[in-house]
């Protein structure tokens, strides 16, 4: 065979092989309306999914709305739903009701005027240092402005209701003080003894161990426990109040006396919550920073204050806001220990809907529980806007530095 003959054979391909094969056809893999599809495949188990947890938790809210909006009473065979428009909401701010959710609002005292003052200096200087920064877009500075004048309203009520002579504070002051007051006691306390161990003292996994029990311990079993270490008559603790002279006294009678219980069952039982999670983002924390620090003279405050502080306060804003959230939503320990009582000293948002609800008033149930979807909402946005993100850009910036530093 010539060496052209050889070329010519080689390009067409080997004569004895028979016909060049094609290429092979396109896999039923590809096409748009195939199962093994990966699009299809997606959409077949994604959506159904998708909405049957958009019906989950849409319908209760259009369902509850629907009764918010309703009179709700039983019929012969069933029950009946009239149509009520916002007379329940009405009912809870102008109404009936308002006593137990407002509370007796009363003009405030000095003091109330001075608390009121302040905490209104304190946000408008707010909004002044939000507005001179320059880095707020005018929706969001409306915004601002109107979360603004929802905290001031809230603050008012407080002062008016706590401060005012003859006033009481109804469900919704109460409730933003256990949620206030019980996470911010938390979060100091679940600080401290997660500061303590890390210290590598003896016996700190033992502590550890000790510090989560409380967590363990279902809300009803903390709220029968503090009832009874709170009564002077029975209980184990009986001797000892009688031996101080406190045998016909019981803290759980005076309306703070009663709040202030609440709020240590709360604390005692959360604590644990704040520490571990507090107690992790210590121990991931870069100990290089602090070492320059020491090194560089900073004393022990000064390094909590402006490098381990500023480390480890995502974690933190994230908890807190987790902690805040929850604690909305007590109804445990102020039903068992004190039954709302004394009176309704220790009613909460949840409590009140839940005896409304008790009572088949169900469209003021309704009313009561948006009405505490409301305010939590709005708690939220403001925390996401001025604390988290706050958090996050000034733990960037101390990085950045320490980065820059290095």
């Amino acid at each position: 065979m010539s060496r052209s003959s050889a070329t010519l054979t080689s390009a067409e391909g080997p004569a004895s092989n028979g016909p060049v094969p094609h290429e092979p056809a396109p896999t039923r893999a590809g096409r748009d309306d195939d199962w093994g599809n990966p699009r299809v495949a997606r959409n077949l188990f994604l959506w159904p999914a998708l909405l049957a947890v958009l019906f989950l938790a849409l319908f209760p809210l259009v369902a509850s709305l629907g009764l918010a909006l309703s009179y709700f009473s039983f019929a012969k065979g069933g029950f009946a739903l009239r149509w009520a428009g916002i007379n329940n909401f009405t009912n809870l701010f102008s109404g009936f009701e308002s006593t137990v959710f407002l509370g007796m609002l009363q003009p405030p005292n000095t003091a109330g005027w001075v608390v009121f003052l302040v905490g209104a200096g304190l946000l408008a200087w707010a909004l002044w240092r939000g507005a001179r920064s320059g880095r707020l877009s005018l929706t969001s500075l409306l915004l601002r402005s109107a979360g603004a004048v929802f905290a001031l309203a809230l603050l008012w009520l407080f002062v008016e209701s706590v401060f005012g002579p003859g006033g009481f504070p109804g469900s919704l002051i109460t409730t933003l003080i256990y949620a206030f007051g019980g996470t911010s006691i938390e979060y100091v306390l679940g600080l401290g003894l997660a500061m303590l161990t890390i210290q590598r003292l003896p016996g700190q996994r033992l502590f550890r161990v000790l510090f989560l029990i409380p967590m363990t311990i279902t809300p009803v079993g903390v709220a029968y426990m503090f009832r009874m270490l709170t009564d002077t008559l029975v209980g184990p603790f009986a001797p000892l109040w009688s031996a101080a002279g406190l045998a016909n006294f019981s803290l759980l009678n005076d309306p703070w006396g009663a709040r202030i219980a609440v709020i240590l069952g709360d604390v005692w039982q959360w604590t644990p919550f704040m520490f571990i999670v507090l107690i992790a983002a210590l121990e991931g924390r870069d100990l290089e920073t602090e070492e320059a620090g020491l090194v560089d003279g900073a004393s022990r405050w000064q390094i909590f204050r402006y490098i381990t502080l500023p480390s480890i306060l995502p974690v933190s804003a994230t908890v807190v806001f987790i902690r805040l959230v929850e604690a909305f939503k007590i109804i445990d320990l102020p039903n068992v220990m004190t039954n709302g009582g004394p009176g309704t000293a220790t009613e909460s948002v949840t409590m009140e809907a839940y005896l409304s609800w008790k009572g088949f008033d169900l469209g003021l149930s309704a009313a009561t529980a948006y009405a505490l979807l409301v305010l939590v909402t709005i708690v939220a946005l403001a925390y996401v806007s001025f604390v988290l993100r706050r958090a996050r850009a000034e733990t960037m910036g101390v990085l950045g530095g320490a980065g820059g530093g290095s």
